[in-house]
């Protein structure tokens, strides 16, 4: 694989609502989130198609594997959040059909908003306010569990071994691959002919931000921002060539912006599942509850609604894989 230093690029935009955060000089940059709320105690607690079997790693790392499931797993976290009477959870706001406010009634929709209330309900009752948003960027989403901003993190964030080793994450609860995102008129017909000698924008804190590092497609530059919707802005604007991301955000973008498009087939695998503070097993093993009743039917008719139309049909959600009692 071609390797490559990443020079991130900070452009100027006459749009004052598209705020690039640039990692310059650095693939690992991050981009700092909003400013922290006051952090709670830092007390730990005690795709589409279902993914083929993923081998381990070198480290012996299957990064599908979670906790097993309970429906009445206690420990510090959940019995905090019990008490509270609400969760406070990590979100998109940007991502149409993921996670984004509806115009009308402001309210926030989508695939992994679905999801949420899912949880929520489960953990602390259907009622309103059981739920707290918090606007995460991907940058932020793992300093926000670690300083205990929030309690999960559900946005579309890919599960890897070194993630695995910074904060808890579930069973996989969506499959997808990486994918470029183009200029209609662009002759591109494959993932490296998207990048090659191109100028390319990834969101920081992402998947793809590693990936890019380990294999740069013959990219000419690479300009991190905040999130896919400021990629977007960016090539919309001619400040890229392409945008870097995964089938799923790709496809959010396509749906918000006929004047783009999605280039080839999924490339690699990226399994999404939500986020816990380290610590917090009594938490994730609640979660990973809520994903097994989950899959049997609410998954696959919030897919229907939200992701069918633009991904195709289904063939229902991945299973699950967990690690020995």
């Amino acid at each position: 694989m071609a390797k490559m230093r990443v020079r991130a690029r900070c452009w100027g935009t006459a749009l004052g609502a598209v705020l690039l955060v640039a990692a310059c000089g650095s693939v690992g940059g991050s981009v700092g989130g909003p400013a922290p709320a006051a952090a709670r105690s830092a007390t730990p607690g005690a795709g589409v198609s279902a993914p083929p079997a993923v081998p381990a790693d070198d480290t012996g790392c299957d990064p599908t594997r979670s906790v097993p499931p309970s429906a009445t797993a206690t420990g510090p976290e959940v019995d905090r959040i019990l008490k509270q009477g609400y969760l406070t959870v990590g979100v998109d706001q940007n991502a149409y059909h993921w996670g984004a406010r509806d115009p009308i009634t402001g309210q926030l929709e989508g695939f992994d908003i679905d999801l949420v209330h899912a949880i929520a309900n489960a953990l602390v009752g259907d009622h309103p306010g059981n739920v707290h948003y918090v606007s995460t960027p991907a940058a932020d989403r793992i300093p926000a569990l670690q300083q205990r901003r929030v309690d999960l993190v559900v946005r579309a964030m890919a599960i890897t071994c070194q993630r695995r080793t910074q904060v808890g994450m579930s069973t996989v609860y969506f499959q997808t691959g990486h994918q470029a995102v183009v200029g209609a008129g662009s002759p591109a017909k494959t993932l490296d002919q998207a990048l090659r000698g191109k100028r390319v924008c990834i969101t920081s804190g992402s998947n793809e931000q590693d990936e890019i590092a380990q294999d740069s497609h013959g990219a000419a530059a690479v300009v991190f921002a905040v999130s896919e919707v400021d990629c977007l802005v960016q090539l919309q604007l001619g400040k890229v060539d392409a945008v870097f991301t995964d089938a799923a955000y790709g496809s959010s973008l396509v749906a918000q912006d006929a004047t783009v498009r999605l280039v080839d087939h999924p490339y690699g695998t990226k399994y999404f599942g939500v986020a816990t503070n380290l610590g917090d097993t009594d938490l994730l093993a609640r979660v990973n509850q809520v994903l097994e009743d989950y899959r049997k039917g609410p998954w696959q008719a919030s897919y229907a609604h939200w992701l069918a139309p633009y991904l195709g049909p289904s063939a229902g959600p991945p299973a699950a894989a967990y690690l020995p009692h």
